[in-house]
Order: C-alpha cells, then structure tokens, then sequence
C-alpha cells in the first residue's frame, strides 16, 4: 500500500508482524493455528504441520556453513545469510546443527561463530544488498 515507507505511519510498521507471518505460513501450509489454554486464558500457537518444510530448510543451512562454504558473507547467498542471523537472533543456531556429526557440528558452529563475529559496520559497508542484515545482527548483539 505504500504506507511501509511513510515516516509519519512508523508506530504501525512492525506491529502485528508475528501474526501476519504466522497466517502467511499458515495460508502456504506450514504451519496450523490452534488454541491451547494456559491456566487463566487462551493462547493461540501455530504449531508445524508440515515437517519436511523444515527439514528443507534445515538442509539448506547446514549445507550452507559445510559443503557451499564461501568463507566471505559479501559472496553468501543473501537468503541465507539472512536465515543464519536470524536463527542467531532467535537462539536457535545451535538446535539446526544438533543432527550433524560432532567433527561437523564443530566446523559448523566454528563458521558460523566467525561469520556472527563479524563488524556488522564495516560489513555492511560494502554493499551488495545485505545492510539490513548486518544492521539487524548489530541491533541483536547490542541487546
């Protein structure tokens, strides 16, 4: 609608942001809503339905970090870039490489630690479409 980019509607950008991903999700068929009740009042959750979604995408990060390694993020594949901070961001990095061999776990997380270290400034300073993504993982480390 145009409204995202007006300055004067910037209170209204991010609210209702996890619901409108959930439906998205649940509109495509990976997700289901349902209603659990915790004690005093009920929640609404949107558990996975469809399991080998997410094991895609699993797939695709941890052969991101091992077998298509580029050692540069400006070179990484921006989706995935973007897929790895995030599961930083949300403390989950750890739980996508559980499944992998313990040598590999470690080559794994070592990468991606040294990725996730990175100066998201200077980083960002060379372009090629990823200065949200750096801005994000600086927004999270400062947190």
């Amino acid at each position: 609608s145009g409204e995202t980019w007006n300055p004067f509607k910037l209170q209204y950008q991010l609210r209702n942001v996890r619901e409108r991903l959930a439906k998205a999700l649940v509109e495509k068929g990976i997700l289901t809503t349902e209603k659990q009740n915790f004690l005093l009042f009920d929640m609404t959750t949107h558990p996975v339905c469809n399991a080998s979604e997410k094991q895609r995408l699993l797939k695709r990060l941890q052969e991101s970090v091992l077998e298509r390694w580029v050692n540069e993020p400006q070179r990484m594949e921006r989706r995935t870039l973007a897929l790895l901070v995030l599961a930083h961001a949300s403390d989950v990095l750890e739980n996508v490489f559980a499944s992998l061999a313990d040598d590999k776990y470690d080559v794994a997380m070592n990468r991606t630690k040294d990725l996730l270290d990175m100066d998201p400034e200077v980083e960002a300073a060379k372009g090629r479409g990823t200065e949200m993504i750096w801005a994000v993982l600086a927004a999270f480390n400062k947190s």
